[in-house]
């Protein structure tokens, strides 16, 4: 089959599109990137998103409307990485919507564990022609799952090395881990949400620069500044990181609110605008090393990056520093390219659903049994 996955994340600065050829069946999946683009928001819808994001701000016919512009923006997406395969919309099987998330009640909190990601699959499905699968995390969540992370089952599929363990670092606005035992089967992967990814640089960057700039374009401004250790001691104090995975968060606990709070307690001790961008660059990478020593049963052999945060060379020496000896490399060392896994990754689960066979490792998202996800809207 031909799929097209899509991708926006909790960054929300664009949509990745990813087609992909797959055939075979687990463990013996054969795949190949065909093309990926990536296709910045346009700044009203980018604010309309933002918007929906902050309960204080957001109002049910702006949630009506986004979500069918989403639908838009996804469609167009789709078409885009045809164009770049070099094919027609009818050559392509169906596409994989993760959607947009703006907002996430993981299991444990005192609200009904729930999630809603926008972005209409009947639009998507007019506008293309194209068979849409969306809507994967609820099922899992139905079953009692985190709902999240749920590329760890891709990583497994793509990534898992008979040689060498691998942690598996995702680095959107969130961060996510899926480690990868030498030699083990699905049952041995562990994965959960590590913390904050780029959502937090992503704030003081723009707030920084007075809107200019949207995240620290090639670290430039963290690296220009130093690290507060008392700050980030404080800051690494947070709940989350000593909750046992499976687990998973979101914009609901790093997000702008958060990330405001942070920025003014740095502000109120002195701190210029680099070091602020400086220290909480070194709270992601020290939020995801703490969890390796916490959480995963012994250092991993070596560690890939995909995401945003691969693009950011502060984040990077952050991440290099505090897991040495280990190396930190980036997915497409691996032949997975860091900034098309994730949209690879739901092409492969709609490869999946479509095939009637589970997509969730119930080891990552605590789900009573694996399941099928997502829902099917036909072209």
């Amino acid at each position: 089959m031909i799929l097209i996955g899509l991708m926006s994340g909790t960054s929300a600065d664009g949509i990745d599109a990813a087609c992909v050829r797959i055939d075979g069946v687990p463990p013996e999946l054969r795949w190949r990137l065909l093309s990926h683009v990536s296709l910045p928001h346009p700044r009203p819808l980018r604010e309309a998103i933002f918007s929906a994001f902050r309960p204080e701000t957001s109002k049910v016919d702006m949630l009506c409307a986004l979500h069918f512009q989403l639908g838009e923006a996804f469609a167009q997406a789709a078409l885009a990485a045809c164009r770049a395969a070099g094919l027609q919309p009818g050559e392509v099987d169906a596409i994989g919507s993760h959607g947009q998330t703006v907002w996430h009640i993981p299991p444990g909190q005192p609200e009904t564990p729930s999630t809603l990601q926008l972005g209409s699959p009947a639009v998507i499905a007019q506008r293309t022609g194209i068979t849409v699968v969306s809507d994967f995390r609820a099922r899992d969540m139905a079953a009692g799952g985190q709902g999240a992370p749920l590329v760890p089952y891709v990583d497994y599929l793509l990534l898992a090395n008979g040689a060498r363990s691998r942690a598996v670092q995702n680095i959107g606005g969130i961060g996510n881990v899926t480690y990868l035992p030498a030699g083990g089967g699905p049952d041995s992967v562990i994965a959960f949400d590590t913390g904050p990814g780029n959502m937090l640089i992503d704030y003081a960057a723009g707030r920084a620069t007075d809107g200019r700039l949207p995240y620290d374009q090639d670290g430039r401004l963290a690296r220009a500044g130093r690290v507060d250790p008392q700050l980030l001691e404080s800051w690494m104090a947070d709940p989350y990181f000593s909750l046992s995975p499976p687990k998973s968060t979101g914009r609901e606990r790093f997000g702008v609110q958060r990330a405001k709070q942070y920025y003014d307690a740095a502000a109120a001790r002195g701190l210029a605008a680099p070091d602020i961008l400086a220290t909480l660059t070194a709270f992601t990478a020290a939020s995801i090393a703490d969890s390796y020593r916490r959480y995963l049963p012994s250092p991993p052999d070596e560690v890939l990056i995909s995401g945003g945060g691969a693009r950011n060379p502060a984040l990077m020496d952050q991440l290099a520093l505090r897991l040495a000896p280990c190396p930190v490399r980036v997915t497409d060392e691996a032949g997975l390219p860091a900034q098309a896994k994730e949209s690879v990754a739901f092409a492969l689960l709609a490869y999946e659903t479509l095939h009637h066979r589970p997509g969730n490792l119930p080891s990552a998202t605590g789900a009573e049994a694996p399941v099928i996800l997502g829902s099917v809207t036909y072209a």
